[in-house]
């Protein structure tokens, strides 16, 4: 029994053995020859133990006049809309537009029959006719009857009640003509012509039907393109700010592509045209209206775009890319790029700030260079690797020192 134990003693013990060589051993003789490996892993001295310059992209501030503009969300009106509706009743004898054409003021779109219309002012004519008829002999009775007086051949009471008669004629006369005109201008209503110009819409009435003043259903609609107007809010606190630009004139308004953000061409430029005279108190927005000329077609009533009005223009400040501002507990920062390839953090006071460009108040000068992409893993005094423009990059590191750093990062991945 004790022989047993002894033995199991013995094979534990060789069992142990065998686990420290095999442990142990190789880490203690890498260690004591001072190898190459040894300073890969950091435990030595040399260029490989530094840190590996982190790569960046980078831009120079500078110094340019920035327009800061007030964003909001408007809606395309018709800078003139007219539903065309027929003033007189009658059958309509003729269309003469078609859908979506383009028409000036005074051009024939329909036509009602007239004849009705023309009967009435002929007979409006004849009565005049009649009545200066009746008129010009009243007048020649008064004549008669007042030299008949004048010798005594007839009574002052004659002469009066002849003038009274050539006056009542007079009268009528004068109401004749204001029936003729009233008549021509019944008929002048069969012809319907458009009051603006614009682009006509959908037909509503066919030829054929009966046209009355009294129908719901207009013949079309008249819409005016150019110019046209959009309607946009902003909210109350910048009353101030669009007062104080009116002052100088109508500022510039632009209009952009809906979802397009603030890059990119806009579809028009207009001037503010309007600042309606109070605050809507349901939302807390004021509402302004822009003209724009339209020349290109590309605003089209109904339609929503996203607006841009020039507040001001501020002149000779620095500014950075918006990507540089850092956004930290002690405020806004940037990474400054110093000689030497070190990034140095920069406390900065940032005066206007958009989705293009940052206006920098204090902390920076015109022409340093500042990191724009690749801040984030950025410290105080550490170094960089400044990327080209294809995002390749340390070209600004010596090669000596790049390398190691590179090895070992490739030495990681591999094991």
């Amino acid at each position: 029994m004790i022989k047993r134990i002894l033995l199991i003693l013995v094979l534990l013990g060789a069992a142990g053995g065998a686990g420290y060589y095999f442990w142990f051993r190789p880490a203690a003789t890498e260690h004591a020859g001072g190898g190459g490996s040894g300073r890969r892993r950091g435990g030595g001295g040399g260029s490989g133990d530094e840190a590996a310059p982190i790569p960046v992209l980078t831009a120079r501030s500078e110094t340019r006049d920035v327009p800061v503009y007030l964003d909001g969300l408007g809606t395309v009106q018709a800078f003139n809309l007219v539903s065309v509706r027929p003033m007189v009743e009658g059958p309509l004898i003729e269309v003469r537009f078609r859908e979506g054409q383009d028409v000036r003021t005074g051009d024939l779109l329909a036509r009602i029959d007239p004849r009705p219309y023309q009967a009435s002012l002929d007979s409006a004519v004849a009565k005049k006719q009649q009545d200066e008829a009746n008129l010009a002999n009243a007048r020649l009775d008064v004549g008669r009857y007042a030299k008949l007086a004048a010798n005594n051949y007839s009574s002052a009471q004659q002469v009066d009640t002849a003038r009274a008669q050539a006056a009542q004629l007079e009268a009528q006369v004068r109401g004749d003509q204001a029936q003729i005109d009233t008549a021509r201008t019944q008929l002048s209503y069969t012809e319907i012509k458009a009051p603006i110009d614009g682009r006509i819409g959908l037909r509503q009435v066919d030829n054929g039907n009966i046209a009355r003043p009294s129908d719901t259903v207009p013949l079309t609609v008249i819409t005016q393109l150019k110019p046209i107007s959009v309607v946009f809010t902003l909210p109350q606190q910048a009353l101030p700010t669009v007062a104080s630009a009116m002052q100088d004139g109508m500022p510039e308004v632009l209009a952009l592509k809906q979802g397009g953000g603030a890059a990119g061409d806009p579809l028009d430029r207009g001037q503010l045209a309007v600042l309606d005279n109070q605050v809507d108190p349901a939302t807390g927005t004021i509402k302004l209206k822009a003209t724009f000329p339209n020349d290109k077609l590309l605003l089209w009533p109904g339609g929503f775009v996203n607006v841009r009005m020039l507040a001001e223009t501020r002149r000779s400040v620095v500014t950075v890319p918006t990507a540089a501002v850092q956004r930290g507990p002690r405020g806004a920062f940037v990474f400054v790029i110093a000689p030497g390839n070190v990034a140095q953090r920069r406390t900065v006071t940032v005066g206007h700030e958009d989705d293009q460009v940052s206006v920098v108040a204090d902390g920076l000068r015109s022409g340093e260079q500042v990191v724009v992409d690749g801040a984030q893993r950025l410290t105080d005094g550490g170094k960089v690797a400044v990327a080209g423009p294809d995002g390749n990059a340390p070209d600004a590191v010596p090669k000596e020192r790049s390398a190691p750093g590179i090895a070992q990062r490739r030495g990681r991945s591999s094991s």
